[in-house]
């Protein structure tokens, strides 16, 4: 079966997932849903390779651990995050400006359209758990497998500081400085991004350069349009402008970490 082939069978499976779970959101009338299985949809594109291929290299192990572990952990945070706080404002946003056509124009403007860009950028996992060569892992495989855990850290630890300084009621109306938020404002968008350049890593053992595409979109996305670029703009203004909020901007890298500024 040629990467064509394979790579078209995990949009197959993301499709149907994707159409599974906006009928349980049209059952639910929240289209949050489908932030919850963002993470999930690489996994199923990563196993829908691996089976489609039939390599099982130890990289495709190799792969197939790390993207579920990374998959689950944010599916299972989000859905944590968010549990009773009903539907997110974009959605009802999009619901209350046509709402006699959202359950139509959701399947296609928010869960297919979300299917497809995971697919794209799951172009790292195709290579990592389709290709059959090299057969042992080698130099980059580590190596990429390191870069993936310390994007994890960031990702996970970051979550983590932020959900305990959001839990204390004396921290209302602040802005978390402390811990990985104090090097930079936004540590689990990098550690997602820098998770994702180590998928590219264990592609690149196989000698699958194009694969970087898949990477550089997910930066782009975090980075440009729904992560880093969202939240700056959401948390700069009107209400939901933070104590001090100007003065952390200013002293504190936005993406990448660094020392803190005088």
């Amino acid at each position: 079966m040629s990467t064509w082939q394979v790579w078209l069978s995990g949009l197959g499976t993301v499709s149907v997932m994707m159409v599974a779970v906006w009928a349980i959101s049209v059952a639910r009338k929240d289209a949050s849903v489908v932030d919850r299985v963002w993470g999930m949809a690489f996994v199923v594109a990563a196993w829908t390779y691996a089976v489609t291929a039939g390599a099982w290299t130890p990289r495709t192990w190799l792969i197939l651990a790390l993207v579920t572990i990374w998959g689950l952990r944010l599916s299972t945070y989000i859905t944590w995050r968010n549990w009773g706080e009903g539907e997110d404002k974009r959605y009802q946003k999009m619901r209350e400006k046509r709402p006699e056509t959202f359950v139509v124009r959701s399947l296609v403007t928010i869960f297919l359209l979300q299917g497809v860009l995971a697919w794209i950028i799951s172009l790292p996992l195709l290579a990592a758990a389709a290709y059959d060569a090299p057969d042992a892992l080698v130099l980059l495989d580590y190596l990429g497998a390191a870069v993936w855990a310390v994007g994890l850290y960031f990702e996970a630890v970051g979550d983590w500081q932020l959900s305990r300084f959001l839990a204390d009621p004396s921290n209302k109306g602040k802005v978390n400085d402390q811990g990985l938020w104090r090097y930079t404002r936004h540590p689990n968008y990098f550690g997602d991004t820098v998770v994702w350049w180590g998928f590219f890593l264990i592609a690149l053992a196989t000698g699958a350069w194009w694969t970087f595409l898949g990477s550089l979109a997910m930066t782009f996305f975090i980075v440009r349009v729904s992560g880093v670029a969202l939240t700056d703009k959401n948390m700069g203004k009107g209400k939901s402008k933070r104590e001090g909020y100007d003065e952390y901007v200013r002293r504190t890298n936005q993406f990448i970490p660094g020392p803190r500024k005088d």
